[in-house]
């Protein structure tokens, strides 16, 4: 293509014009002058102003902020999957979920970033198609539905194991942990599939003129993957989705949370009134129930925090889909806060993706200590007692899970000097810790 495209008529009635190297065009009514500036343009300057620039100003920061939040990412989601598949003393509904939650991540982080780094570098042409268009967009959506699915989960999760302790022998299960992930996943993709398919392949048309007349030529390395079916389509289902993904699940989960709190600081006054009064305060079956109460506020106060900063990492990313769904007439204001909004939404995101393998170090001991076997290969050893008091399934079992207490009587599994295991029962026979 020639450096200025403008050897063609723009209407029969008009007159002929041309752009010479100096870049002003000749023979320019008023009327035409819209019509005419596009022509005047090189191909890049074109593209330019269409499309935008082909390469992010911001390229450089984000590339740095990216690499980092990748490298921490990675490394803290494959060593929490490594430790939760590895152990089977980790192998608890809550670490399930978890699990889930890491691979959400890591999807993220292996498959979504490198594709945003290089449209910041290389804006167009899209060079993975039609085909590669529909994954992308099905990617992020799919994580960002299961995500939200997997904390309200484990939230909810959470409550019956607290709040409704008995009940929790039944649901709180790993068979029923497994089911809901699935149940997760399989919706999560369904539900992904409409805001995919509005999106395709745009290339751009250029008038030109030849031996054949008038003609739109298109432009190869404009290619974007972008939305082609009507907008009210797509407004409507980001809409529904932030309502239902997002919005509807953080309430939820602010409520049970609240529940939790109130439920954990009866207990704690309880607690309080115990060790107050004399009676089987250093019995067997009273310091199981301490040692378990405490457990069980360390995981819930660790899912709290990790709920919080999942709300505060994901509220930016659909703060930016509504702004660009919400707005119809876009100012030069408009696009500057858009601007904004989609380069902090980007860096929450994949923050989201690398925080919680920290989150899991700083606030769980267990956690802390399989990370530390991992990375040093060394194998996980249990490390036994030598004097009286041995609650060998309390210490087997995961930081990440509690078995609920109940009212009634408590069997404590004793070992003696000689090694052996003999039950002690305390007050009246029949649950076992």
């Amino acid at each position: 293509m020639s450096a200025h495209n403008c050897s063609i008529n723009v209407t029969a009635e008009y007159t002929e014009w041309f752009c010479p190297q100096v870049e002003n065009c000749t023979n320019v009514t008023l009327e035409k002058i819209g019509y005419i500036s596009d022509a005047c343009l090189t191909e890049e300057e074109y593209l330019e102003k269409y499309v935008g620039p082909r390469r992010s100003s911001v390229f450089l920061p984000i590339c740095f902020i990216y690499v980092v939040i990748f490298l921490v990412g990675i490394v803290g989601n494959v060593l929490t999957c490594t430790v939760i598949a590895c152990n089977k003393v980790m192998w608890t509904p809550t670490n399930y979920y978890l699990f889930s939650l890491a691979v959400s991540d890591l999807l993220v982080l292996l498959l979504g970033m490198p594709l945003e780094l290089y449209e910041l570098w290389h804006n167009y042409p899209f060079l993975l198609g039609k085909a590669g268009c529909y994954f992308k967009i099905f990617l992020f959506e799919m994580v960002c539905l299961a995500s939200i699915l997997n904390v309200t989960a484990l939230s909810i999760e959470r409550y019956i194991a607290v709040v409704h302790p008995l009940r929790a022998k039944y649901v709180v299960t790993r068979t029923h942990a497994k089911r809901v992930i699935l149940t997760v996943w399989s919706v999560s993709v369904l539900c992904s599939v409409p805001n995919t398919s509005l999106h395709g392949i745009i290339t751009l048309h250029r008038d030109s003129s030849g031996p054949a007349g008038h003609t739109k030529v298109e432009i190869p390395d404009s290619a974007i993957c972008t939305l082609v079916r009507p907008r009210w389509m797509y407004n409507l289902i980001i809409q529904v989705t932030t309502l239902l993904f997002f919005i509807l699940p953080m309430l939820t989960i602010s409520v049970l949370y609240l529940l939790i709190g109130l439920q954990l600081k009866r207990e704690k006054i309880c607690q309080a009134l115990e060790n107050n009064s004399s009676f089987g305060q250093d019995s067997v079956c009273n310091v199981c129930t301490k040692q378990q109460k405490v457990r069980r506020r360390q995981v819930t106060k660790m899912l709290f925090v990790l709920v919080v900063v999942f709300g505060i990492c994901w509220a930016p990313f659909h703060t930016d889909r509504l702004m660009w769904s919400f707005i119809s007439d876009w100012t030069d204001f408009h696009r500057e806060i858009f601007e904004y909004v989609h380069i902090i939404s980007g860096a929450f995101f994949y923050f989201s993706s690398a925080v919680n393998p920290v989150l899991y170090n700083l606030m769980s001991t267990r956690f802390r200590e399989m990370f530390k076997e991992v990375m040093c290969h060394r194998e996980h050893q249990t490390n036994p007692r030598k004097h009286s008091l041995s609650v060998t399934r309390g210490t087997l079992r995961s930081t990440l899970s509690d078995t609920p207490l109940s009212n009634g009587p408590v069997v404590v599994e004793v070992k003696v000097d000689g090694g052996e295991l003999k039950d002690e029962t305390s007050f009246s026979p029949k649950m076992k810790i």
